[in-house]
């Protein structure tokens, strides 16, 4: 089972409105498979010893320095910690605080130390998650599904699910008529499917609250629109899959799941890519790195796309935007690109975090503006 802790916009605003000396994120590859977690405990602690190299030379004072290696070392012995992982891990360090997410996607190891935090990787988790949950609700019998990128996939216990309509509603069957003379035949039968998929709704929301992980339906109609309508989750997927899932493995719900998933994020990126042509016929795209700075600045940036991988160091003024290039492994720059999406997400904008083949340009960042610039 993959642990993940997604952040939330309240987790990302914090992250990305955060300033302090000696700020150190890190990401770095984990496994769900605790007995092979050693490797990713040992790039932690080199990666902590990288840290505090960087901080020993930015002035920070020697106590605060100390503080964010103790927090490290303390989180690198912490056995109960890595026991429950996903495929990366991302830490956000400061003398006096350490903030870590469990992500679902696969990250490489980045050191960033500054003044403030390098969320860029972490925003890949919330664009196009890799992780998804499938609902296999039939008449007799419902089942949340867990799905990740390349484990076996893994039931989910739900506490309060109910387990089929009948049972939901207090029948031995769901085509009677009640005392009152109601509710009887097809139109009975659809109000009771309608209390099901309440109740089942009402069930899985402790366990998707506060994530943006994608709910495909597995479901057969008039019950896969009934439970659309009572559905409260944001982020359920309009395809779903076909079929009765009660004589579908949880593996064969996986694979079609993983299916949709490529299929939607494709869907997506060609949709926006499109309207990146649209807009760059009217004058409202950029795809220069000093160009997009200075209209995140400025607030005029509607959609922003990113390299997750590239790190761009410099830095860039506050009033103006005018970027200025740096070396990197300093502790006094910061990733250029990190900086104009923050300014981006911060004044509104949709932030893509992509691979460089699906950046318009093929570049470290392009972005649709709101208006011509």
């Amino acid at each position: 089972m993959l642990h993940t802790d997604l952040p939330t916009h309240a987790d990302l605003e914090r992250l990305l409105t955060a300033r302090a000396p000696g700020s150190v994120s890190i990401y770095l590859a984990t496994t769900p498979v605790t007995v092979a977690i050693d490797a990713s405990r040992i790039e932690l602690k080199n990666l902590a010893a990288a840290a505090v190299q960087q901080l020993a030379g930015s002035g920070l004072a020697k106590r605060e320095i100390q503080a964010i290696e103790a927090s490290l070392a303390d989180l690198g012995d912490d056995a109960e910690f890595w026991a429950h992982q996903a495929h990366s891990l991302a830490l956000f360090a400061t003398p006096s605080h350490l903030t870590t997410f469990r992500l679902p996607n696969r990250l490489g190891s980045v050191l960033e130390v500054s003044d403030r935090f390098h969320v860029k990787p972490l925003l890949r988790a919330v664009t196009f998650p890799q992780a998804a949950f499938v609902l296999a609700l039939a008449q007799g019998s419902v089942r949340l599904v867990e799905v990740s990128p390349d484990l076996p996939a893994y039931p989910v216990r739900v506490d309060d699910l109910p387990a089929d309509v009948a049972s939901a509603v207090g029948k031995a069957a769901i085509t009677g008529r009640s005392e009152a003379g109601r509710l009887q035949g097809a139109e009975g039968q659809k109000v009771r499917m309608a209390q099901y998929a309440r109740q089942i709704d009402a069930a899985i929301r402790p366990i998707l609250a506060g994530t943006d992980i994608p709910l495909i339906l597995a479901a057969t109609e008039p019950l896969a629109t009934i439970y659309r309508s009572a559905n409260s989750y944001a982020h359920l997927v309009a395809a779903g899959l076909e079929g009765n899932p009660e004589a579908t493995s949880d593996a064969d719900l996986a694979a079609a799941a993983r299916e949709i998933l490529d299929a939607t994020y494709a869907a997506e990126l060609a949709d926006l890519g499109e309207r990146f042509e649209l807009r760059s016929s009217q004058g409202r795209t950029s795809i220069d790195v000093v160009d997009v700075a200075r209209a995140a600045t400025f607030g005029a940036v509607d959609t922003v796309y990113f390299d997750i991988d590239e790190v761009v160091p410099g830095r860039v003024d506050e009033a103006t935007g005018a970027v200025t290039f740096g070396e990197a492994g300093t502790a006094t720059d910061y990733g250029v690109v990190d900086e104009i999406v923050r300014r981006a997400y911060l004044s509104g904008a949709r932030v893509l975090a992509v691979r460089r083949d699906d950046v318009p340009g093929g570049g470290s960042v392009a972005a649709i503006l709101r208006y011509v610039v």
